[in-house]
């Protein structure tokens, strides 16, 4: 069985500048730059990296529901050069939308990233494979099926393959009663891990989309949802099995749940809609898994140009209570410590604040003031000298000699 997990989760670009026929040959062939920062006094500054996560299945506020937290990333990715999310950012069920220089991190991947044992390598297409839970109703499996030849018809996206597992995967979810979170568990992992590897084995598939059957509930198990209220209850679980992908494969992954429709709810939140519009949530993560980074593990593998390690990031962005993933503290953790940014309006069932971890951060109200922060930091301009008397007297630092004593004045 899958360990019973919670999903409380998640160098540098080919380098701007003019490409001779020498430097040509040191670009791996499916890099590409996330955006070149031009200057008009005609300097080249690196790209500018920043992280957005938003924790599955802790009922966050903004990206808790059916990507509604997309905004912010379309809102982000227009300040920064490149903008490194997860799924539960990027994704709204029949809802999404292009951003070229968004980079599209599994939340498995995204820690390994933070942690500096993976790098992200810009691709410009992969080959994805589709894998259908044998526990989904043939009617059902086959309306999917013609949503995957509808994104490949209409969208051009390199949906090659399909395959349905030779058990039902058997999906379980629930809340977790002392965390609040969701989670759960598959029955029958291996069914789906075998599954994977003949995509990738004979298929030579890139990236692998996982649709479950998960259990239908009741309508008033769902109404606190559906009103923009709660948790996501199948989030939690759905990390899982996406974990499971990565962990095993380290390809780009990403699961659509199989549900049988909701009756239509006249009382319904706007943050929650995009999952009413249709019958499947399958669009939005074709269309991320098409253009996803490779994962790099092997450092000694890695190609000097063209790949984005964790140094790379400049900033990440988060809710104030939700610093205690793995990805989060890592980050935190690292010599070269990007800038931190916490939004409080952005409240979640966690506990994890900077204070409690001894994380220096800064701390914003909402996600306009931290996009502020953001574009201050990008033009290399003290986030603090755009407020009032936030910028205090430059502090003296004392001179240590050889023999231990401070001494008050340099001669």
């Amino acid at each position: 069985m899958v360990p019973m997990a919670t999903a409380a989760h998640l160098s540098r670009p080919v380098s701007c500048g003019f490409i001779t026929a020498k430097s040509r040959q040191l670009i791996p062939k499916h890099s590409v730059s996330c955006s070149a920062s031009y200057q008009p006094s005609g300097k080249w500054k690196r790209d500018y990296t920043s992280v957005m996560i938003v924790p599955t299945g802790v009922g966050a506020s903004i990206g808790g529901y059916a990507g509604d937290a997309l905004p912010v990333a379309r809102a982000l990715s227009s300040v920064v050069d490149c903008l490194i999310s997860h799924p539960n950012v990027l994704n709204a069920a029949m809802l999404y939308w292009p951003m070229p220089n968004a980079l599209y991190v599994e939340g498995y991947a995204l820690d390994r990233f933070a942690e500096g044992l993976w790098a992200l390598q810009p691709v410009h297409q992969n080959k994805v494979g589709l894998v259908l839970d044998a526990g989904i109703e043939e009617e059902l499996r086959i309306r999917h099926l013609q949503v995957a030849d509808a994104a490949r018809a209409s969208l051009g996206l390199p949906v090659s393959e399909y395959i349905v597992t030779d058990t039902p995967l058997e999906v379980e979810k629930w809340i977790d009663p002392k965390s609040g979170q969701s989670t759960g568990r598959i029955k029958h992992p291996g069914s789906l891990l075998r599954a994977v590897e003949t995509l990738v084995s004979k298929s030579k598939v890139d990236a692998v989309a996982v649709m479950g059957r998960f259990p239908d509930d009741d309508v008033g198990d769902s109404n606190d949802y559906r009103k923009g209220m709660g948790i996501d209850d199948i989030a939690g679980v759905e990390a899982i099995i996406s974990h499971l992908v990565v962990k095993e494969f380290q390809i780009p992954c990403a699961h659509a749940p199989a549900l049988s429709p909701l009756p239509l709810s006249t009382s319904l939140c706007p943050k929650s809609a995009a999952e009413e519009i249709g019958f499947t949530f399958l669009p939005c993560v074709l269309a991320g898994l098409s253009n996803a980074p490779q994962y790099l593990v092997n450092k000694a593998a890695v190609p000097v140009n063209g790949c984005i390690w964790a140094d790379d990031v400049d900033s990440i962005i988060l809710p104030r209570d939700a610093c205690g993933g793995d990805g989060a503290l890592a980050f935190a953790r690292r010599r070269k410590r990007p800038l931190i940014i916490v939004v409080e309006e952005n409240e979640t069932v966690l506990n994890d604040t900077p204070d409690k971890l001894r994380i220096k951060a800064v701390t914003v109200s909402n996600y306009w003031e931290a996009i502020g922060v953001i574009a201050a930091h990008k033009a290399g301009v003290n986030p603090n000298a755009l407020r009032r008397n936030r910028v205090k007297n430059i502090k003296r630092t004392m001179v240590l000699p050889a023999n231990g004593h401070t001494v008050s004045g340099v001669a």
